[in-house]
């Protein structure tokens, strides 16, 4: 089965945390296969957030060279400056190769600000309703970025409107 990758956007900074432990409970009931997860965590007053990849959950070196270049793209980049975003450009173009483009980076880079968190997940196998139910006891957040077909991801946001 293909991954998907789906970036949850939570409203504190201690929301993503929260999502990842319903997320790992889900995983140990096997309905939801984690391949590999990340948290992005941004409290008040810091001038750009903490990454924590992995989180116990899984993952090995590949995807932590993944997850360290996709959030450093996201959040670090615009912090280096023009030239060194210029030099990076060819990055940008190989995301685009796993339907990660720059309206993806985009919408989750103006959506997880100071203030909020984000649930980075690489998933397999859903058990579609009943991952669904389980979210809904998680913390308010909002489904802001996946690289399903637009069907999927509109069917997705449904499904998890609060």
């Amino acid at each position: 089965m293909a991954s998907s990758i789906v970036v949850l956007k939570f409203h504190t900074p201690e929301g993503a945390e929260q999502g990842l432990a319903i997320a790992a409970d889900l995983q140990k009931q096997h309905l939801l296969e984690i391949q590999d997860v990340a948290t992005v965590t941004w409290p008040e007053g810091k001038k750009k957030p903490k990454t924590v990849h992995g989180a116990g959950a899984c993952g090995g070196a590949w995807y932590g060279a993944f997850w360290g270049m996709l959030i450093g793209w996201i959040f670090f980049l615009p912090f280096l400056g023009a030239a060194w975003g210029a030099a990076m450009g060819a990055i940008g173009g190989a995301f685009s190769d796993y339907g990660i483009g720059n309206e993806f980076i985009e919408n989750v880079r103006s959506k997880v600000t100071e203030g909020s968190s984000a649930l980075f997940l690489l998933v397999g196998q859903v058990t579609t309703d009943r991952v669904v139910e389980a979210f809904k006891a998680a913390p308010e957040f909002e489904v802001i970025a996946t690289n399903l077909s637009q069907e999927q991801e509109e069917k997705l946001k449904e499904a998890f409107a609060h």
